[in-house]
């Protein structure tokens, strides 16, 4: 579901106009990007918790070339979600996405 389909499922079962759904939702977004640039936790009871997390600056090797590479000090943000989530999500009837991996050849598949 995108957002644009989000704020016209909010605007029907709320009964507001579309566009003032779509601003809504986008408030929203932008209040917890603005939370989370500012301060390093927010909490949506029974939704989940968003926490800003530093990740170290490490050494890493570029693949392609093998070279010894610095990776800088970055901030990633974790999400962990809340009971009430948790158990909708668990016992919903949603298909899934799978993501698939490209088949891998064996001995007897491949061809000399």
């Amino acid at each position: 579901m995108a957002k644009y389909d989000m704020a016209l499922k909010i605007a029907r079962q709320v009964g507001v106009d579309q566009l003032v759904a779509q601003q809504i939702v986008q408030a929203t977004l932008d209040g917890i990007i603005e939370v989370l640039a500012t301060e390093d936790r927010l909490e949506l009871r029974d939704f989940g918790v968003f926490e800003v997390r530093v990740k170290e600056a490490r050494k890493a090797r570029n693949p392609r070339t093998g070279t010894q590479v610095m990776v800088p000090e970055h901030r990633r943000i974790r999400f962990k979600m809340g009971k009430v989530m948790g158990k909708r999500v668990a016992n919903s009837t949603a298909p899934a996405s799978k993501k698939t991996a490209a088949p891998v050849a064996t001995g007897s598949d491949s061809q000399p």
